[in-house]
This record gives structure tokens, C-alpha cells and sequence, in this order.
């Protein structure tokens, strides 16, 4: 029997490959979640350098959201990550939710991503 992280782990190597055939020089939108955070990166097409970051633990969101883990905090990251690209002329991405399923917190950050200009 495997563990919910071990099947998270054969869902992100599957999703990896296939982003790895349309991704086609556009940035990659890096999404990670814990129960008490979220993070939030847009990698270059290697995926080696990181051009935004954004998590509840930063100094622009910690101040604003009361709990990290919740929806409220995946639209304010989401919000911020759009935000923040916008800065660095990225529009268009490839969203990468990292093996977690498209609900709840992640569908938060992505809906929120995409109402503020992010192209996905």
C-alpha cells in the first residue's frame, strides 16, 4: 500500500514530463503547499533560477493574512505572484501544482493568479 506523499510523488513525476513537452520556452509556475504554508516560485524554462518567489512566510503577506493554511492566504499568494511577474514583463506560464490535486488551496492560487494577469 502507498502513502498519500509516495502516490503525490508518481502524480509529480507524470505531470513533470508532461509540462516538460509544452513548457516550450515560457516560465514555469512552481506551487508547494504544506498544512501551515504556501509557496509560491516562477522558475526559467531550465528550471535552474528562480525570477519570483512569494510564500506566507514573506514579510509582504505575513503581515496580512492571519492563518498561512488557508484559502484566504492561496489568493493573497496568488495575488502577489501575479503581482510581482508582472514586474519582471512575465505573462505567460506554465502552471506546475507539483503533484497536489487541482482543488481547494492550489485552484485558489491559480484562479487568483489568472485575475491578476498571469496567462496559463
Amino acid at each position: 500500500m502507498r502513502t498519500s506523499d509516495q502516490l503525490r510523488q508518481i502524480r509529480k513525476v507524470r505531470q513533470r514530463f508532461k509540462i516538460s513537452k509544452i513548457i516550450n520556452g515560457r516560465y514555469r509556475l512552481l506551487v508547494h503547499r504544506t498544512n501551515n504554508n504556501m509557496y509560491a516560485q516562477i522558475l526559467d524554462e531550465d528550471g535552474r533560477n528562480t525570477v519570483v518567489h512569494i510564500s506566507t512566510l514573506s514579510k509582504e503577506i505575513k503581515g496580512s493574512i492571519k492563518n498561512g493554511g488557508n484559502e484566504e492566504a492561496a489568493a493573497c499568494i496568488g495575488k502577489m505572484v501575479a503581482i510581482k511577474a508582472k514586474e519582471k514583463n512575465i505573462t505567460n506560464v506554465v502552471f506546475d501544482r507539483s503533484g497536489f490535486l487541482y482543488h481547494g488551496r492550489i485552484k485558489v492560487l491559480a484562479d487568483s493568479a489568472r485575475e491578476n494577469g498571469l496567462n496559463f
